[in-house]
């Protein structure tokens, strides 16, 4: 029985839902608030804590899953590590390249594993992005166009102009890095839709390739939440449609265009945040390699930072 010291009570919801379809772990959670500790209590029946010192001082706890605010991610990582813990925290690594940098480094000399919840990298639909950029399926990749729009599905979350770079469109930084690495160039616009939205255009340019990133918040609740991406290869389109939640659990659908018929792919079910902490907790159990390292995940925060540095200033 693992032992998981769950830091916050927003997003951790997401994370607690997880942990408690599993007979494999037990769960204490911190939070500020009696009140919002009380829904973790109703509905997995797991302890809770105002004291964030009784969790970091448990000697029973070996994996500390941060879901606070981005400001506080790099100390906790850091303490985590200083209390001897396995450390997951939610993205992006740190607010600031030289807080990053410096859990990179922290991580790299500890015998503990540090994880970063790049969870797109375990949809089935961006795998098979993954795997038709590196087997070549479809010949070299000409085009990539991310998208995400949406409404203000998460009470309280801060969707406005200033969030946007960072909260809506960082993982989709690694999605467009992950197949065509580092941009030469890049071109950004963007516009406040009043103080509660906002939206983000960014175009990149590459050698041999081009790609455009495109976020939105301004969308109303009846639309939801829906993105996805077109990747425009020599001899194919491979082209991917999602809605979403709250929950964080897409409705994927790929479709493959090609010059002479269109295949529509069936993917695998399930949600990112589940497969994302499976993988850690194979991790911890020395049966799988971790492919979240801090390391794994600093182009796409450079990329983020540059980005959000140019719409906020």
């Amino acid at each position: 029985m693992r032992k998981i010291g769950l830091l916050g009570t927003g997003f951790a919801q997401a994370h607690a839902a997880v942990y408690a379809a599993r007979d494999d772990v037990k769960v204490i959670v911190f939070g500020r608030r009696t009140e919002a500790l009380q829904w973790f209590t109703d509905s997995f029946g797991f302890a809770t804590t105002t004291d964030l010192d009784v969790v970091f001082d448990d000697s029973d706890i070996d994996l500390i899953d941060i879901c606070l605010p981005t400001s506080l991610h790099a100390a906790m990582v850091l303490r985590g590590l200083a209390a001897g813990k396995h450390v997951l925290t939610e993205l992006p690594l740190a607010a600031d390249l030289d807080a990053a940098r410096a859990v990179t480094a922290a991580a790299a000399a500890s015998d503990r594993q540090v994880f970063v919840d790049m969870f797109e990298r375990f949809l089935p639909s961006n795998r098979l992005l993954f795997d038709a950029v590196a087997e070549k399926t479809y010949g070299p990749l000409r085009h990539l166009a991310i998208e995400l729009n949406t409404a203000p599905l998460w009470p309280g979350a801060n969707l406005g102009l200033s969030a946007v770079p960072m909260d809506m469109m960082h993982s989709d930084f690694d999605l467009l890095i992950s197949v065509l690495g580092m941009p030469d160039t890049v071109e950004v616009v963007a516009a406040a839709g009043g103080t509660e939205s906002g939206v983000v255009d960014v175009v990149f340019g590459y050698p041999h390739a081009s790609a455009r990133c495109s976020s939105s918040s301004m969308m109303p609740m009846s639309y939801g939440a829906r993105g996805g991406y077109r990747a425009t290869f020599a001899d194919a389109i491979l082209e991917s449609t999602s809605t979403q939640g709250y929950d964080g659990k897409p409705d994927s659908v790929v479709t493959v265009y090609t010059a002479d018929d269109v295949q529509r792919i069936d993917l695998p079910g399930g949600d990112p945040y589940t497969s994302m902490i499976e993988h850690v907790l194979a991790c911890l159990g020395a049966e799988a390699t971790n492919l979240i390292t801090p390391a794994s995940a600093l182009d796409a925060l450079e990329l983020t930072v540059q980005i959000d540095q140019h719409v906020n200033g």
